[in-house]
Parts: structure tokens; sequence; C-alpha cells
């Protein structure tokens, strides 16, 4: 049966306090073990990390960052508000925009509900629940939106984001940024910690959850987010006779 993302309805604005017991059993931590290679004794190293991610549907449907769960890591471990804890499967993502689906074997889970990032506006209160260093799990913290449709670079990649002053730390990746009504309105995804050397603080960026809705749902159906264009070559030796019947000047490099 196809998924269906649980869009907001109510708009009914509520304290910080009437959010996080509305919002925290949709949101779950994320650790994951990877191979880091070999030591010196030949052994192999493993490497852990850590992120969150919160609930698509009651049947253990789970959306992160691309970066929590990488593609070389081994195990990735869900584990609940309530202490339940499931090993995940990565059904698919998109690393252009930082985002991937798990999935859990589990029934009755809290989904987390959807709401417009496109109505955000400076100034709006939101708030972010996480995991912060791996340790504080199902943390909130709160802040204003400081920029809407900010462009930014991560890694070579443009990316138009929340930006936002919430507490952001390593471990808060691919948990959800909630407006006042306690709907998901972006996915956190990164924050600026220096810059030309000098520390920075109070600079965080979340993915619009517009943006990436169709992926997402596209990810849960397919696997994979389809329609994408891409370009594919095939390399090959070329002769003499085939350049020749190809026009391709004669040079060195053809045996």
């Amino acid at each position: 049966t196809p998924v269906v993302l649980n869009t907001a309805a109510s708009g009914k604005t509520m304290s910080d306090a009437e959010i996080y017991a509305a919002a925290v059993n949709s949101v779950v931590s994320i650790n994951t073990t990877s191979q880091a290679g070999i030591n010196i004794f030949g052994q192999q190293v493993q490497a852990a990390s850590s992120g969150s991610g919160f609930i698509l549907s009651s049947d253990g449907y789970i959306l992160t960052n691309c970066h929590v769960v990488q593609q070389k890591a081994s195990t990735v471990e869900v584990t609940t508000y309530s202490g339940d804890t499931f090993q995940a499967q990565v059904i698919g993502g998109d690393p252009d925009y930082d985002i991937a689906v798990l999935k859990v074997s589990a029934s009755g889970l809290q989904s987390a509900s959807l709401g417009d990032s496109d109505t955000l506006n400076v100034g709006d209160r939101v708030l972010a629940i996480g995991n912060p260093l791996g340790e504080l799990t199902f943390s909130m913290s709160g802040g204003m939106v400081s920029s809407v449709n900010r462009a930014i670079n991560v890694s070579g990649t443009p990316f138009h984001m929340i930006q936002t002053d919430t507490s952001i730390n390593p471990g808060n990746s691919g948990g959800p940024l909630l407006n006042t009504s306690g709907e998901v309105v972006g996915i956190v995804s990164a924050k600026y910690s220096s810059s030309n050397g000098k520390i920075v603080e109070g600079i965080g960026f979340a993915i619009p959850i517009n943006d990436v809705r169709t992926m997402v749902q596209d990810i849960i159906d397919n696997g994979h987010v389809t329609g994408k264009a891409y370009l594919g070559g095939t390399a090959g030796s070329v002769n003499t006779q085939m350049a020749q019947q190809a026009g391709l000047a004669r040079c060195g490099c053809f045996v």
C-alpha cells in the first residue's frame, strides 16, 4: 500500500512545551557504524556516528539526512523516545538534496505532521528536536527564522535553506525543524561553526520540507528519485580503421 505523507491541517499555535509533548514521539535518534579501514594489526576498524530523524508513517518509514546514513554504513540503529530500538534499512536517498529514507519493522508509531515551509517569514519562531553530540538525546532548542531561501554551498553543492539561530550541533542533522503549530517545516542539516578562522555562533540551516516532499514520496514508492536527468558514456579502444571510418584525425594514440 503506498505511503501517504502526513500533512498537517490544524494550524493551532502551541507553547514550546506543548510542541515538545506533541512532537517528541515522532523524533528518533540514529546511530550508525561503518568500516573505517584496517589498522596496523590487520584488523577491521569501525567508526561510529550519530544523527536524528523523524517518523513519516506509523509502519516505520523515517526521514533523515543522507550524510547521516552514508552508503558505507554497515549498521543503522534507530531509537524512539519510548526507548524502543530497531535495526533500520536504508530504502534510498538523494545526496544532491541530502535526504534519505529509512524503514524499520514496526507498527503504531507516531508520524510527524508536515507543514508548509513556504509560509515561513523572517522572525517566525521555530524549534528543533534532536540528538546533539550523539549523547543528549531528544533535546529541544528554539530560535527564530533568520532568513528564508538562503543560498549556501555545502561541499560544492548549492542549497537554498532556511537559516535559523536555533542551537544546532553535530547529532542534530536529520531532525525536524518545527513551527509554532508543531509541524515539520524543515530538516535540520548544517551549521556554520567558523568562517575565515573566526568562531561563528547562531547560524544554522534546514532544508525546506516543501523542496523535498515530492522526492521523499518518490523514494518511498520507488526506492530512488525518478525522472532525474543524467549523462552517461562508455569508454573503449579505437583502432586506426575505426577512427578513419568515423572521420577522426589520425594520431599516435590509436592502436
